[in-house]
C-alpha cells in the first residue's frame, strides 16, 4: 500500500485528458446509448467492489463523527455553505447508519476556536442525533480547528469500549491547518494502540497529516470533488469495516429488556413498577429529568433506560431488542458473491425482477447455490439491501440447507 501511495500521481501531475471524447453519438445522432453505457459501467464498478468476497463485518460499531466548525466552513464552494451542506448530508448519514447498523452507537463532536466540543454522547437513538444536527445550523463558525483535541476527546470515549466492537472516528475537515497543544504523533500512536480507526474526508485540499493519521490507523482519507462526491464519500462510511484478522470470535452476553407496562393496562399490581425514576442514559447530563412509567428495565440489575440499544452502566450488560439483532445478522454471515457469466440465449429474463435481458446487458449473474440468473441491478440490490438470494429463499431445499 505504501508503494502504491508513493507512485500514485496527482491530478495536476497527470497528462492532459480530453474527457469530452468519452461521449460519442450513436448512429441516430443521439447520446442516450452512450449515457446508458456510462451508467452500466458505473454499476459494474460498484458490483466489482461488492464482489470482493464474503468478508466478515463487525456487528457492533462505536463511531464518533467530528465536524469542523472553524471559520473556513463559512466558504460557499459548497452551497449554501460548507457547514450547512455537511450538516444536511450528515442527517442522511445518521439515518442510513442506524438502518444498516441497528445495534451500533454514534456520537457527534465539533471543533473550533482550537477546542473540541461534544454535541451528543455515544447513543443509538438516531432521532436525538438528527435533532442535534438541526440545532447546529445556527452555530457560528469561527477560529481554527484542533485535530489533536478532537481525536483525544473521541479516543477518551472509545478506548473503554468492549474489544468485540469496532472503534471508529470519522472527521469532516475543511481547514488546511490545525492548531494543536502537543505532539500529534503521540496521539496517533495512542489511537493505533487502542485499535481506533480514523477516516478523514477533506473539504478543501489534501493535508499531509490527515493522510498520515488515516494510513497509520487503518482508515481512509479522501478529498471531495463536489457536493455529490461528498455525499458518496460520507455514505461510504455506512458500511461496517472488515473485522481485523487478530480479533477472535467471542460470545457476547446480551439482555433483552421488555418495555414497562403502562399504569392503565392493569397488567401489574405493584406501584413500585410504575414509580418515576431517573433514566441512566442521561442521569449525568444537565437536562436529566424523571421518566414516566414507560421505559426499559435491565433484566439483570433492573436499571431503567429510555432507549435501546445501550450498555447498562450498572452491570455492563448490552441491552438490545430482538429486531435489532436480527437486522445485524447479515454482517456476520454475508451473502456469497454471485458468479458473473456471459449472457446465454436460453435465459431470457431475470429471475428476481422478471425483466427481459436486452442486448446491452452482456453479462448476467448466477447464484452458485440455486443457479438462478439475475441482472446487474438485482445483483446490486441483493448485495446492498436485501442480503438474501430470492432464488434460495423461494426454494425449500436450498432454504433448508442454509438454515442447517
Amino acid at each position: 500500500m505504501a508503494d502504491e501511495d508513493e507512485t500514485k500521481e496527482y491530478r495536476w501531475e497527470s497528462g492532459y485528458e480530453k474527457t469530452w471524447e468519452a461521449i460519442k453519438e450513436d448512429d441516430d445522432g443521439l447520446l442516450e446509448s452512450n449515457v446508458a453505457d456510462l451508467v452500466a459501467r458505473a454499476k459494474r464498478k460498484r458490483a466489482a467492489l461488492k464482489a470482493t468476497g464474503a468478508i466478515q463485518l463487525g456487528m457492533m460499531r462505536h463511531l464518533f463523527v467530528v465536524v469542523d466548525a472553524s471559520a473556513c466552513m463559512f466558504l460557499q464552494d459548497l452551497k449554501p455553505t460548507r457547514f450547512l451542506c455537511v450538516l444536511k448530508l450528515l442527517e442522511v448519514f445518521v439515518h442510513e447508519f442506524f438502518d444498516l447498523n441497528p445495534i451500533s452507537q454514534l456520537g457527534i463532536l465539533t471543533t473550533k476556536m482550537k477546542r473540541s466540543e461534544q454535541i451528543t454522547v455515544l447513543a443509538g437513538n438516531q432521532k436525538k442525533h438528527i435533532e442535534a444536527l438541526q440545532q447546529l445550523k445556527d452555530l457560528s463558525c469561527e477560529g481554527e480547528p484542533s485535530l489533536q483535541n478532537s481525536l483525544e476527546r473521541a479516543m477518551n470515549g472509545l478506548k473503554n469500549m468492549p474489544a468485540h466492537s469496532s472503534r471508529e472516528i470519522l472527521v469532516l475537515f475543511g481547514s488546511l491547518t490545525t492548531c494543536d497543544p502537543g505532539d500529534i504523533q503521540k496521539t496517533i500512536k495512542a489511537l493505533k494502540d487502542n485499535n481506533i480507526r480514523v477516516s478523514i474526508i477533506g473539504l478543501a485540499a489534501e493535508v499531509r497529516i490527515c493522510r498520515e493519521i488515516a494510513k497509520k490507523t487503518g482508515g481512509t482519507y479522501n478529498v471531495l470533488i463536489d457536493d455529490h462526491h461528498l455525499k458518496e464519500l460520507i455514505l461510504s462510511q455506512v458500511q461496517p469495516p472488515a473485522v481485523a484478522g487478530s480479533i477472535e470470535a467471542s460470545l457476547v452476553k446480551m439482555g433483552f429488556p421488555g418495555g414497562t407496562p403502562s399504569v392503565n393496562d392493569g397488567t401489574s399490581d405493584s406501584s413500585a413498577d410504575h414509580a418515576p425514576a431517573y433514566c441512566l442514559c442521561h442521569i449525568d447530563s444537565e437536562t436529566s429529568s424523571l421518566m414516566g412509567p414507560n421505559g426499559y428495565n435491565c433484566p439483570q440489575c433492573g436499571s431503567r433506560y429510555c432507549e435501546l440499544p445501550v450498555e447498562c452502566k450498572q452491570c455492563g450488560l448490552t441491552l438490545v431488542s430482538a429486531p435489532h439483532l436480527a437486522r445485524s445478522y447479515h454482517h456476520l454471515f454475508p451473502i456469497k458473491p454471485f458468479i458473473e457469466r456471459a449472457q446465454v440465449p436460453d435465459t431470457t429474463h431475470c429471475f428476481a425482477c422478471a425483466k427481459l435481458f436486452v442486448e446491452a446487458e452482456t453479462n448476467v449473474y448466477e447464484c452458485e447455490n440455486c443457479h438462478q440468473i439475475v441482472c446487474l441491478d438485482c445483483d446490486l440490490f441483493i448485495r446492498e439491501t436485501l442480503h438474501t438470494c430470492p432464488g434460495c429463499a423461494s426454494d425449500p431445499v436450498t432454504a433448508q440447507m442454509k438454515t442447517n
